[in-house]
Protein backbone atom coordinates (compact mmCIF):
# COMPACT_ATOMS: atom_id res chain seq x y z
CA UNK A 1 0.00 0.00 0.00
CA UNK A 2 2.85 2.27 0.92
CA UNK A 3 4.62 1.25 -2.75
CA UNK A 4 1.73 2.46 -4.40
CA UNK A 5 1.22 5.40 -2.63
CA UNK A 6 4.59 6.45 -3.20
CA UNK A 7 4.42 5.58 -7.05
CA UNK A 8 1.73 7.98 -7.52
CA UNK A 9 3.05 10.45 -5.66
CA UNK A 10 6.44 10.19 -7.47
CA UNK A 11 4.25 10.08 -10.87
CA UNK A 12 2.56 13.17 -9.96
CA UNK A 13 5.93 15.09 -9.56
CA UNK A 14 6.68 13.77 -12.92
CA UNK A 15 3.44 15.20 -14.22
CA UNK A 16 4.49 18.75 -12.26
CA UNK A 17 7.40 18.58 -13.76
CA UNK A 18 6.71 18.19 -17.71
CA UNK A 19 3.98 20.64 -17.36
CA UNK A 20 6.33 23.10 -15.90
CA UNK A 21 8.61 22.27 -18.87
CA UNK A 22 5.79 22.45 -21.49
CA UNK A 23 4.54 25.80 -20.16
CA UNK A 24 7.81 27.44 -20.24
CA UNK A 25 8.93 26.34 -24.21
CA UNK A 26 4.94 27.51 -25.21
CA UNK A 27 5.71 30.87 -22.83
CA UNK A 28 9.52 30.83 -24.57
CA UNK A 29 7.57 30.40 -28.17
CA UNK A 30 5.09 33.20 -27.20
CA UNK A 31 7.83 35.77 -26.76
CA UNK A 32 9.68 35.08 -29.91
CA UNK A 33 6.33 35.18 -31.54
CA UNK A 34 5.42 38.81 -30.10
CA UNK A 35 8.91 39.71 -30.93
CA UNK A 36 8.42 39.21 -34.50
CA UNK A 37 4.89 40.80 -33.98
CA UNK A 38 3.31 37.80 -34.87
CA UNK A 39 0.60 38.08 -31.91
CA UNK A 40 -2.26 36.00 -33.73
CA UNK A 41 0.73 33.04 -33.52
CA UNK A 42 1.39 33.70 -30.17
CA UNK A 43 -2.01 33.66 -28.96
CA UNK A 44 -2.89 30.53 -30.53
CA UNK A 45 0.10 28.78 -28.87
CA UNK A 46 -1.10 29.97 -25.58
CA UNK A 47 -4.41 29.05 -26.36
CA UNK A 48 -3.63 25.51 -27.00
CA UNK A 49 -2.39 24.94 -23.37
CA UNK A 50 -5.31 27.17 -22.08
CA UNK A 51 -5.58 26.63 -18.13
CA UNK A 52 -8.48 28.87 -16.89
CA UNK A 53 -7.08 29.14 -13.39
CA UNK A 54 -3.75 29.94 -14.68
CA UNK A 55 -2.81 33.74 -13.89
CA UNK A 56 0.18 34.13 -15.87
CA UNK A 57 -1.72 32.39 -18.77
CA UNK A 58 -4.99 34.75 -18.54
CA UNK A 59 -2.27 38.13 -17.59
CA UNK A 60 -0.34 37.09 -20.73
CA UNK A 61 -3.26 36.38 -23.08
CA UNK A 62 -4.39 39.83 -21.83
CA UNK A 63 -1.32 41.49 -22.92
CA UNK A 64 -1.12 39.63 -26.40
CA UNK A 65 -4.56 39.89 -27.27
CA UNK A 66 -4.07 44.02 -26.67
CA UNK A 67 -1.05 43.94 -28.94
CA UNK A 68 -3.02 42.17 -31.63
CA UNK A 69 -5.99 44.86 -31.18
CA UNK A 70 -8.53 42.44 -29.59
CA UNK A 71 -9.49 44.97 -27.25
CA UNK A 72 -12.88 43.63 -25.85
CA UNK A 73 -10.81 39.76 -25.31
CA UNK A 74 -7.93 41.45 -23.74
CA UNK A 75 -10.55 43.17 -20.96
CA UNK A 76 -12.14 39.84 -20.23
CA UNK A 77 -8.91 37.70 -19.98
CA UNK A 78 -7.07 40.70 -17.74
CA UNK A 79 -10.73 40.69 -15.76
CA UNK A 80 -9.84 37.38 -15.51
CA UNK A 81 -6.32 37.54 -14.11
CA UNK A 82 -7.89 40.39 -11.02
CA UNK A 83 -10.64 37.65 -10.56
CA UNK A 84 -7.88 35.29 -9.71
CA UNK A 85 -5.01 37.58 -8.07
CA UNK A 86 -7.68 40.18 -6.73
CA UNK A 87 -4.79 42.44 -5.35
CA UNK A 88 -2.92 42.07 -8.85
CA UNK A 89 -1.99 45.78 -9.82
CA UNK A 90 0.25 44.93 -12.71
CA UNK A 91 -3.47 43.16 -14.08
CA UNK A 92 -5.23 46.51 -13.51
CA UNK A 93 -2.58 48.18 -15.00
CA UNK A 94 -2.70 45.96 -18.14
CA UNK A 95 -6.59 46.29 -17.87
CA UNK A 96 -6.31 49.84 -18.53
CA UNK A 97 -5.01 49.78 -21.84
CA UNK A 98 -7.42 48.11 -24.12
CA UNK A 99 -10.19 50.31 -22.09
CA UNK A 100 -8.49 52.96 -22.90
CA UNK A 101 -8.09 51.87 -26.32
CA UNK A 102 -11.79 51.93 -26.58
CA UNK A 103 -12.35 55.21 -25.03
CA UNK A 104 -13.79 53.46 -21.99
CA UNK A 105 -12.54 56.08 -19.03
CA UNK A 106 -14.78 55.14 -16.30
CA UNK A 107 -13.60 51.86 -16.44
CA UNK A 108 -10.04 53.18 -16.87
CA UNK A 109 -10.87 55.38 -13.43
CA UNK A 110 -12.34 52.46 -11.82
CA UNK A 111 -9.11 50.02 -12.27
CA UNK A 112 -7.09 53.40 -11.03
CA UNK A 113 -8.92 53.76 -7.92
CA UNK A 114 -8.43 50.13 -7.00
CA UNK A 115 -5.24 50.48 -7.64
CA UNK A 116 -4.72 53.46 -5.28
CA UNK A 117 -6.59 51.37 -2.39
CA UNK A 118 -3.72 48.36 -2.50
CA UNK A 119 -0.65 51.28 -3.08
CA UNK A 120 -2.17 54.97 -2.57
CA UNK A 121 1.50 56.22 -3.82
CA UNK A 122 1.70 54.46 -6.98
CA UNK A 123 3.41 56.71 -8.95
CA UNK A 124 1.96 55.83 -12.27
CA UNK A 125 -1.54 55.47 -11.59
CA UNK A 126 -1.40 59.19 -9.52
CA UNK A 127 0.33 60.47 -12.66
CA UNK A 128 -1.86 58.98 -14.99
CA UNK A 129 -4.56 60.03 -12.77
CA UNK A 130 -4.31 63.44 -12.92
CA UNK A 131 -3.62 63.85 -16.38
CA UNK A 132 -6.74 62.43 -17.51
CA UNK A 133 -8.46 65.47 -14.80
CA UNK A 134 -6.23 67.69 -16.34
CA UNK A 135 -7.33 66.99 -19.70
CA UNK A 136 -11.02 67.02 -18.02
CA UNK A 137 -10.03 70.72 -17.28
CA UNK A 138 -11.09 69.43 -13.41
CA UNK A 139 -7.92 71.10 -12.26
CA UNK A 140 -9.18 70.79 -8.36
CA UNK A 141 -8.92 66.90 -8.68
CA UNK A 142 -5.75 66.95 -10.56
CA UNK A 143 -4.30 68.88 -8.20
CA UNK A 144 -4.56 66.06 -5.54
CA UNK A 145 -2.94 63.49 -7.78
CA UNK A 146 -0.18 66.04 -8.78
CA UNK A 147 0.79 67.15 -5.14
CA UNK A 148 1.10 63.48 -4.43
CA UNK A 149 3.94 62.51 -6.95
CA UNK A 150 5.40 66.25 -6.40
CA UNK A 151 6.02 65.73 -2.40
CA UNK A 152 6.91 61.93 -3.10
CA UNK A 153 9.42 62.38 -5.67
CA UNK A 154 10.62 66.59 -5.57
CA UNK A 155 12.86 66.42 -8.28
CA UNK A 156 10.78 64.39 -10.86
CA UNK A 157 10.33 66.24 -14.25
CA UNK A 158 7.07 64.89 -14.67
CA UNK A 159 5.67 65.92 -11.59
CA UNK A 160 7.43 69.32 -11.34
CA UNK A 161 6.01 70.18 -14.60
CA UNK A 162 2.07 68.79 -14.38
CA UNK A 163 1.88 70.27 -11.02
CA UNK A 164 2.91 73.66 -12.39
CA UNK A 165 0.54 73.80 -15.08
CA UNK A 166 -2.06 72.58 -12.75
CA UNK A 167 -1.20 75.45 -9.90
CA UNK A 168 -1.22 77.69 -13.13
CA UNK A 169 -4.74 77.16 -14.38
CA UNK A 170 -5.84 77.69 -10.92
CA UNK A 171 -4.15 81.03 -10.48
CA UNK A 172 -1.74 79.94 -8.07
CA UNK A 173 0.87 81.59 -10.13
CA UNK A 174 3.92 81.83 -7.05
CA UNK A 175 3.51 78.07 -6.74
CA UNK A 176 3.57 77.85 -10.66
CA UNK A 177 6.60 79.50 -11.23
CA UNK A 178 8.57 77.88 -8.47
CA UNK A 179 7.48 74.83 -10.09
CA UNK A 180 8.45 75.53 -13.69
CA UNK A 181 11.79 76.95 -12.29
CA UNK A 182 12.41 73.17 -10.53
CA UNK A 183 11.14 71.48 -13.45
CA UNK A 184 13.76 73.64 -16.00
CA UNK A 185 16.62 72.87 -13.59
CA UNK A 186 15.03 68.95 -14.31
CA UNK A 187 15.79 69.46 -17.72
CA UNK A 188 17.30 72.68 -18.27
CA UNK A 189 15.50 74.60 -21.71
CA UNK A 190 12.20 72.18 -21.71
CA UNK A 191 9.74 73.85 -24.23
CA UNK A 192 6.76 73.80 -21.71
CA UNK A 193 7.69 74.72 -18.97
CA UNK A 194 9.94 77.32 -20.01
CA UNK A 195 6.58 78.28 -21.56
CA UNK A 196 5.10 78.26 -18.41
CA UNK A 197 7.48 80.06 -16.47
CA UNK A 198 7.49 82.93 -19.47
CA UNK A 199 3.62 83.20 -19.08
CA UNK A 200 4.31 84.55 -15.02
CA UNK A 201 5.45 87.80 -15.25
Amino acid sequence: MISLMLLMAFATLRVSAQEKVQFEEVFKNSYALENNAEYGKAIEALKKVYDESSYEINLRLGWLTYQAGWFTESIAFYNKSIQLMPMSVEARLGFVLPAAALGNWNQVITRYNEVLKIDPNHYTVNYRMGMIYYSRQEYQTAYKYFEKIANLYPFDYDALHMFGWTNYRMGKLREAKVLFGKALMNRPGDASAKEGYNLIK
